[in-house]
């Protein structure tokens, strides 16, 4: 498994709104300024199922990223199955500094793990972002 992580200052309430709510969703769910997240549909419990299209801003490409949950723990824990069968696990953590979120993800087998490592980092990255501009 690949991890990312980053420390986001908020509550821990607040952190787990903006992951989970689709309307937040659609505001750092990208990898690049040149990407976007015009739609996100999210189904935050165990057997739902999320859908969000990422874009690039100039149309030239778009897909869907999509699964299922398999668990879900309220400001704690997610995992869930991509529909290509990678499994992804998130972990909050409330610490001194701020909320600790790391995140672990089966690679897929197109790309250089390297590089599908700093694409997730960069979503990641602008969650953090997004987060502590809101809060």
């Amino acid at each position: 498994m690949i991890e990312v992580k980053t420390l986001v200052l908020g509550t821990l309430d607040h952190v787990w709104a903006c992951w989970a709510q689709a309307e937040h969703i659609q505001h750092w769910n990208h990898a690049g300024d040149d990407w976007h997240c015009p739609k996100a549909t999210n189904e935050l419990y165990e057997g739902g199922r999320f859908v969000y299209t990422m874009a690039a801003k100039d149309q030239s490409f778009s897909f869907d990223f999509c699964g299922t949950y398999t668990r879900v723990v309220t400001n704690e824990a997610i995992a869930f199955i991509l529909d290509d069968q990678r499994k992804v696990e998130v972990h909050f953590s409330s610490t001194p500094a701020g909320i600790e979120i790391v995140e672990r993800f089966d690679p897929e087998n197109v790309h250089p793990e390297d590089m599908q490592q700093a694409g997730w980092q960069m979503i990641l990255d602008n969650f953090k972002k997004y987060a502590e501009s809101i809060g």
